[in-house]
């Protein structure tokens, strides 16, 4: 018998992308009976929780929204909290599956029970414009150099995209709700596999739309930077500074321009070293901003 799956949706401000993410959850060749979506709601001020409500009316699938008004850990715990599937499928507002997405997913850990969360593949999204095409191909190259790796991995993964046995995630406690910009997923992930869980890589595609201007890169970025800091405070070993500084930032993208020519043959690709270096800038800013801001309430 198939277990059941819980699909967790956490958003604010998605109108211009959330009835294709939507769409593609209730398209699951999976059996919707055994599906049930929750909606986390971080207080939308657009038509967000509208377009959701219409996409799932009427369909087999139940669904529950909640609101919050703290940040992605308390959004993603929520979630845990009320989960009724043996497992999590997280799916962002800007993300589009494939039909099998949660069936090829679903079966990778049945067959792999001491897995305790599953990084999917990141499939080729053309980009509107070079901004967003050189976003998606770093993710897509990360997944071609990685291939070795397909089946067991040590990278940390995101939410987006990867499966959560439940019962992993709540004997580690769950999502820090005191991590309240980016980087909570990471935070899970770490002391999921520190619980003695694998960590694993599936076959399964899903699509993500990436930033198109440059401003919204580096707000981005930035936000990342300021959870960064967040999650440094509480556990340095996750990842390293220099890792994340901009000169290391445009070597790796050096690495990937290459890996990312084998794949598309366009030699856009060679910007990748300066896009590196951009994203990196704002995230180290942004981690500086968050230690400032920390430093005035006198956290250390």
């Amino acid at each position: 018998m198939k277990p059941k799956v819980t699909i967790g949706v956490c958003v604010r401000n998605c109108e211009d992308s959330i009835a294709e993410a939507v769409e593609s959850i209730t398209d699951q060749d999976f059996p919707h009976e055994l599906m049930d979506v929750i909606v986390v709601d971080g207080c939308s001020e657009d038509k967000t929780l509208e377009i959701i409500r219409a996409a799932l009316s009427g369909k087999k699938i139940q669904y529950e929204i909640f609101f919050e008004n703290k940040g992605l850990g308390t959004a993603r715990q929520i979630v845990v909290d009320n989960a009724r599937g043996k497992y999590i499928v997280w799916v962002d507002g800007d993300m589009v599956l494939p039909k099998d997405h949660v069936r090829k997913q679903v079966e990778f850990m049945e067959q792999n029970p001491r897995v305790g969360i599953a990084q999917a593949t990141y499939g080729m999204l053309r980009g509107k414009n070079l901004v967003a095409a050189l976003e998606n191909i770093r993710f897509v190259a990360e997944d071609a150099r990685a291939e070795n790796e397909w089946k067991m991995s040590s990278k940390l993964p995101g939410t987006g995209g990867s499966i959560y046995l439940v019962e992993a995630i709540r004997k580690v406690g769950g999502f820090d709700d005191r991590l309240t910009g980016a980087e909570e997923d990471e935070d899970a992930a770490y002391r999921v596999k520190a619980a003695g869980w694998l960590l694993g890589r599936t076959s399964a595609l899903f699509y993500a739309k990436r930033p198109e201007t440059w401003k919204a890169l580096w707000d981005k970025y930035l936000w990342y930077g300021y959870g960064g800091y967040c999650l440094y405070r509480k556990n340095r070993n996750i990842f390293s500074l220099y890792k994340m500084s901009p000169p290391a930032g445009f070597v790796t993208g050096l690495l990937y321009s290459v890996i990312a020519y084998r794949l598309v043959h366009q030699k856009s690709v060679f910007l990748l070293p300066f896009h590196y270096t951009f994203k990196m800038v704002a995230w180290y800013l942004g981690f500086f901003k968050s230690q400032i801001s920390f430093r005035a309430y006198g956290v250390k």
